[in-house]
């Protein structure tokens, strides 16, 4: 007997956020490319919400998020990898629906 797929629902205050960002190198400004191995400081990364629980109040499902990768919990599903986190673990988000944003757009 096949097992029937269930729906995934986040619980309480947790979010499931896949990072849209890959890991390797990256560019600076001036073009000058930055091997993935270059750890200068802790670096924030933008991933895609995927799914709140009932208690999250401030982002929803589609927004882009800015967190640390740091202590987060992955998760597969599907073949696809995710991090869980907790709301407040999450630095900014990147919204058509902010009221007091910062100036700044993606």
């Amino acid at each position: 007997m096949q097992d029937p797929k269930l729906q995934i629902q986040m619980l309480h205050d947790r979010v499931m956020v896949r990072v849209t960002d890959g890991n390797g190198e990256r560019r600076s400004s001036a073009g000058i490319v930055i091997p993935a191995t270059a750890e200068v400081a802790k670096r924030l990364i933008w991933g895609e919400v995927y799914g709140v629980g009932q208690n999250v109040r401030t982002v929803k499902v589609g927004d882009r998020v800015l967190f640390g990768r740091e202590e987060q919990y992955e998760v597969e599903v599907q073949g696809s990898t995710y991090l869980v986190m907790r709301e407040r673990e999450l630095h900014a988000v990147a919204t058509e629906r902010t009221e007091h944003g910062t100036g700044l757009y993606l």
